[in-house]
């Protein structure tokens, strides 16, 4: 006999292995319903895309994580909980200074950076591989394409660390990472008010240029929406790629024929960032709230109801994908929902890549083989991002 379907995302239990949940909730209950939590889930890929193509009618007003979410609109300075057409203008304008040839410029300093960290790792005969690469990395190269002084960039990576402090009773919501928020939050005012005065070529400086014509005039981003930006680029693209990173550094050791491929064949490491996205999403639930009643599979969701998408579990849906459970750097597949779809498609998607594919063949060039020490690793949890804390590896 079957237990009870159950999911919820604070339980540390299912979390350490969703997919079993996730796969009875898309075959039993595509519409689930948890009374105590007080939200519906969805776990099928079309139901999950569709979604995030409709924001008139899943709003991100009310907050995007289960604890955060609200009964009213929160007049969020993010333009992650944020509507059309407030998000509409907003992301116009952010997207005049993170642009494509912005990133792409990184390249060479997202490579320097690796190769300064992994060659200090060369015949060490082991290593944490998140905390000391794959959570620095990140932080290290926003800091870079914002435009942090050098001077400065090792007490900010600190704070951005800080930004994630998990408090055992209050989870994200705590002193600790409050006070970092506030902190870079009013560095990245200070300076954008500098770059006002003194521009240099940098991402602060393109966010004080970046304008918009509008009915009512030309239209830019205040140093306000600016620093709100900054802090949401450092907090969104820092914890994703270090979870990208582990998920990345787990899944090849556990697939050595894969990992010595790509050491081989650097030029398939696109396709399998993209695999590897799909098959351990770094961020596997994303809220929103219903502005209607829904009708799907049989189910009403009413309006004002909170509903979680859970992307982690569209990756794995057979309607979807072939055997989605294997994992395959070689797979061709049209898309996958890890950055979401739609007008909160991740602005930072590129960096994401640019990041992965870099740091994958810096450290397959130094290390084509390793050994998870998997007694020893720490697993991440929140309510909406999975991974490790702590990886250390024998090379």
């Amino acid at each position: 006999m079957m237990s009870e379907l159950y999911w919820d995302p604070y339980d540390k239990a299912i979390d350490a292995d969703p997919y079993p949940v996730w796969r009875r909730m898309r075959d039993e209950q595509p519409v689930y319903r948890n009374e105590k939590l007080d939200f519906y889930a969805l776990s099928r890929h079309a139901d999950v895309e569709a979604l995030h193509r409709d924001p008139q009618t899943f709003s991100s007003a009310y907050g995007i994580v289960l604890e955060l979410m609200r009964s009213e609109p929160m007049n969020s300075a993010h333009i992650i909980s944020m509507d059309p057409p407030k998000h509409t203008l907003l992301r116009a304008l952010v997207s005049r200074a993170f642009t494509p040839r912005r990133v792409g410029s990184l390249e060479d300093q997202v490579r320097a950076l690796c190769v300064e960290m992994l060659d200090a790792r060369v015949g060490s005969g082991g290593f944490d591989y998140v905390q000391d690469f794959a959570a620095q990395l990140p932080s290290k190269v926003i800091s870079a394409l914002i435009g942090v002084d050098p001077e400065d960039r090792e007490e900010i990576r600190q704070t951005i660390d800080l930004m994630f402090h998990l408090d055992p009773d209050r989870g994200m919501i705590n002193d600790i990472a409050i006070g970092a928020n506030i902190k870079l939050h009013g560095y990245f005012v200070d300076r954008i008010e500098a770059r006002r005065k003194a521009p240099r070529d940098d991402m602060l400086t393109a966010l004080t240029e970046a304008e918009l014509k509008t009915e009512e005039g030309t239209r830019r981003l205040t140093t306000e929406e600016g620093a709100h930006f900054s802090n949401l680029l450092v907090a969104a693209g820092t914890e994703t790629v270090a979870r990208l990173l582990g998920w990345a550094c787990v899944a090849l050791e556990a697939h050595p024929d894969q990992r010595a491929d790509l050491a081989a064949d650097p030029s398939l490491l696109r396709n399998a960032i993209e695999e590897i996205l799909r098959y351990e999403a770094p961020s596997p639930v994303q809220g929103r709230t219903t502005t209607r009643d829904v009708e799907l599979h049989g189910t009403t969701i009413p309006a004002r109801s909170k509903v979680l998408a859970l992307t982690g579990s569209a990756g794995r849906d057979e309607r979807k994908y072939t055997d989605p459970d294997q994992f395959d750097i070689r797979r061709r597949f049209d898309s996958h929902v890890s950055f979401g779809h739609g007008i909160h498609f991740c602005l930072g998607a590129s960096l994401a890549r640019l990041e992965g594919r870099v740091a994958l063949e810096e450290t397959l060039r130094r290390f084509p083989v390793w050994e998870v020490d998997h007694e020893n690793t720490v697993r991440l949890h929140t309510s909406t991002v999975r991974g490790y804390a702590r990886l250390p590896v024998k090379v």
